[in-house]
């Protein structure tokens, strides 16, 4: 039995493939078992898969072309696992080699904690550097960016296979049931990932560490391009379950977290109210008294105080004087951003756009 199990989902993904697979065979740790999962691929990915499998024992295939979307994919990988961790990698991403023994530290230090991730280099379809993905770091910057944003990249995560069999944890279902059966929902396709995930984070069990530990590749054929309107309605459903979630875990007021999210990259319509100061305030106590007092928290917190408005004006002073004090990370900038396109005049707009990017 190895350490870690891989789960690889690919679906006609021919053109990055190989790359992919390489870079797991290139990890500085060997103690792995990578379970490659096609989904009814008919470009040559499953041959390809095949032929990894040939040369090396590590790797297996299993082709599951009636599993229910990348959801029920996972969960058939899920059900091959018998390693102590579980490693989830992407048919068109490229691993660093030292992520496997970056991500086992993690755990080491931090017995308690089921998922993990990091950061990410963000490349095109050619390879080429084009950006980096950034996401929060601290436990309880975790649990409190669950509820708002998905605070994990999803193909950089481990989890602790004993601790995820022990809770049901699958993908696309409640697993912590603190909502009555009939209240409950699923997520089968579009943010599965950030459902799970966001599950594991109010309960404080997820972490990031600082490493970049994946190339991701984001091009045409990802689905936050493909679907994103519909990616974000599912996301913004997800956040608010997720909000009732922990309010009824640690038996607190309901707050709505949709005017404070940034799913995407981008802030959402809140009618009639564009001054969210008050509701800010409540969110903020049930969250304090919640995930109790801490520095994290508090970053987390400046940042949903800066977007507590709609008005354009009052939006871009705050932003100014939360950029002076803190260092901004991904998907902070351009959630303001993109809502002061749709509010500032035109030359204003490009005017501000250029002086705060520098």
């Amino acid at each position: 039995m190895a350490k870690i199990d891989v789960l690889l989902p690919v679906k006609n993904g021919l053109d990055f493939l190989a790359e992919s697979l390489d870079s797991i065979l290139a990890q500085t740790v060997g103690d792995w078992r990578l379970l490659v999962l096609d989904h009814g691929s008919t470009d040559g990915s499953l041959a390809l898969a095949q032929s990894y499998a040939a040369r090396d024992a590590r790797v297996e295939v299993h082709a599951f072309p009636e599993a229910k979307g990348l959801a029920g994919l996972l969960n058939r990988g899920l059900d091959l696992c018998e390693g102590e961790y579980v490693m989830r990698h992407d048919a068109d991403d490229i691993c660093y080699p030292e992520r496997m023994a970056i991500t086992l530290a993690a755990f080491e230090a931090e017995p308690d904690c089921i998922a993990i991730g990091g950061q990410s280099d963000v490349i095109d379809a050619d390879g080429a550097d084009s950006g980096y993905m950034g996401v929060r770091i601290g436990r309880a910057r975790v649990a409190a960016a669950g509820m708002f944003c998905n605070p994990m990249a999803h193909p950089t995560v481990t989890l602790r296979h004993a601790d995820i069999k022990r809770l049901g944890v699958r993908y696309g279902i409640d697993f912590l049931k603190a909502l009555p059966e009939g209240k409950r929902i699923e997520v089968p396709a579009l943010a599965e990932d950030y459902f799970l995930f966001g599950q594991l984070a109010i309960l404080g069990k997820c972490m990031n560490v600082p490493q970049r530990l994946i190339r991701y590749r984001r091009h045409g054929n990802n689905v936050s391009a493909t679907r994103f309107h519909e990616q974000m309605e599912v996301s913004l459903t997800i956040s608010r379950y997720l909000a009732r979630s922990f309010c009824a875990i640690h038996d607190l007021p309901w707050f709505d977290p949709a005017p404070f999210c940034n799913h995407g990259g981008m802030l959402f319509e809140v009618d009639p109210d564009v001054d969210l100061d008050a509701e800010f305030a409540r969110m903020a106590d049930v969250l304090r008294r919640g995930l109790g007092d801490s520095p994290e928290l508090e970053r987390e917190l400046r940042f949903r105080r800066v977007i507590a408005t709609r008005l354009g004006a009052r939006l871009l002073w705050r932003y100014a004087r939360f950029r002076a004090a803190e260092t901004p990370e991904s998907g902070e900038w351009g959630a303001v951003r993109s809502w002061l396109v749709r509010v500032l005049p035109g030359k204003l707009r490009m005017r501000v756009a250029a002086e705060l990017a520098t």
